[in-house]
């Protein structure tokens, strides 16, 4: 009863859909998880509870700012915060039995506990005051990320929140920062800045998100600012003190050296997360790991211990719940003797604010970089029909195609419903497309998707409606 063909420690997406993908190929698996429900951080804590609260505040911000000007009078809004976290909790409680129940219909072995690695072979979990142990002939290692703050600032989840503590705040900061300008610091904040706080973001480097095409970083803090959101950008973090009543900040103004100190009711702590692998025996077992913590693999996602495999978060590439899916798949499959494979140049990355940033392939920056000749492609939303009948003309599409080729580098769009657009884009590139294949595939009108098509024939300088 306690012998598998793979055990997988996490049940977050990357270590779930592994697990499914396992036991449909016919192995006996089993999936160990400490949370108490699955999904991982993505379905807890993450990706699903704040794309709720990103969609409700939205709809709130419109009903409250945007219908009277379209003709749609509505009189006394106003929020219940408590129905808004109801609403987003059972969302989060009906999908993680959904998978429960996917685990149910697979066959998959459902251990609820802390794994630890004893040898190769062996796993003790450790649930509550008891311990079981487990033998496996492999295993894959999927227990994802944790929040990383700055040195010395203690993230209490009272005053000083992490993502975790902004997705459950009872009532709204009246003024909220931000220290870091990436994609999770710039939801949270467009969140609670939707339902009214005073949003500062604290950024060190001299634009948001980094590693991002600079064009649309700019467009989005543009953006963003119109909206309300302010900047300090160039600005270093020095002490963040919290009292009872409120939190200071005293920060660097890098570029004219000086010391500033600003208060607020909650400080948001947003510059990243790092592999979590705490209490697994890994470095006994003689499993490496790189300077940055996280383990390291060939192709094959294996490990230094050749029946031991890593997905997600802690390997290296994007902290990205797809791209976990997709390594877990490739794992489970490699397993069953299949020939399972990551396309790591096609994995698309979504910003969920309003409007969306969605992004694929190579950034400009990394073409110059690598000295490669290639040619762009832009059309602006207010240019499209769809976007200018729903109000929604922010933004643009940008395509990066080979000069010589043709063939499709690199996609950014910021604008609406782009996260859903960019699945387009990511089939092309992985179907090797070029520009001239996009820009010759009929697209339904009116559409915002003909923006898309736009843009590839602006790669060759003919757009029809620009």
């Amino acid at each position: 009863m306690n012998s598998f063909d793979l055990i997988v420690i996490g049940g977050g997406p990357g270590g779930y859909v592994c697990a499914i993908r396992a036991a449909q190929l016919g192995l006996k698996t089993a999936c160990i998880e400490s949370r108490g429900t699955l999904g991982g951080t993505c379905l807890n804590v993450g990706c699903i509870p704040s794309k709720s609260l990103l969609n409700l505040s939205e709809n709130f911000q419109k009903a409250k700012k945007d219908f009277t000007h379209q003709g749609i009078e509505i009189d006394g809004i106003k929020l219940n915060i408590d129905k808004m976290m109801s609403n987003k909790n059972k969302s989060v409680q009906v999908l993680t039995k959904g998978v429960e129940f996917l685990f149910k219909k697979n066959k998959v072995t459902y251990i609820k506990g802390k794994g630890v690695l004893f040898s190769k072979n062996d796993i003790v979990v450790y649930n509550n005051n008891n311990k079981e142990n487990f033998k496996t002939k492999n295993i894959v290692i999927a227990t994802g990320s944790s929040v990383t703050s700055l040195p010395g600032i203690n993230i209490d989840e009272k005053n000083i929140i992490s993502s975790t503590g902004a997705l459950s705040l009872k009532s709204v900061p009246k003024k909220l920062a931000v220290i870091g300008g990436g994609y999770i610091g710039l939801e949270m904040g467009s969140v609670w800045s939707r339902l009214g706080s005073d949003v500062t973001v604290i950024e060190y480097l001299d634009h948001i998100t980094p590693g991002m095409d600079r064009e649309i970083s700019n467009e989005f803090k543009k953006i963003l600012t119109k909206q309300g959101i302010t900047f300090k950008m160039e600005s270093r973090v020095n002490k963040v003190n919290s009292s009872n009543s409120n939190v200071s900040i005293n920060y660097t103004d890098l570029k004219s050296s000086k010391d500033e100190t600003l208060e607020f009711d909650k400080v948001l702590v947003s510059v990243g997360r790092k592999p979590y692998t705490e209490g697994l025996n890994l470095s006994k077992l003689g499993v490496k790991k790189d300077n940055k913590g996280r383990i390291e693999v060939n192709s094959k996602l294996q490990t230094s211990v050749k029946n031991i495999y890593a997905i997600g978060d802690v390997i290296k590439g994007p902290m990205l719940a797809h791209k976990a899916e997709e390594e877990g798949i490739a794992v489970a499959e490699i397993l069953a003797g299949q020939a399972g494979h990551v396309n790591y140049d096609v994995i698309p990355g979504v910003i969920y604010t309003s409007p969306e940033v969605a992004t694929v392939g190579k950034t400009e920056e990394q073409l110059k970089d690598e000295k490669k000749s290639y040619k762009v492609g832009k059309f602006p939303f207010l240019a499209n029909s769809r976007a200018k009948v729903n109000n929604e003309t922010e933004g643009f599409v940008k395509i990066l195609a080979d000069s010589k080729t043709d063939k499709v580098l690199g996609v950014h769009i910021i604008g609406p419903h782009c996260g859903d657009m960019i699945a387009e884009m990511a089939l092309a590139m992985e179907f090797g497309a070029s520009a001239e294949d996009i820009a010759r595939t009929c697209h339904a009108h009116p559409t915002h998707t003909e923006a898309i098509k736009e843009a590839a024939l602006a790669v060759d300088k003919r757009p029809i409606h620009f």
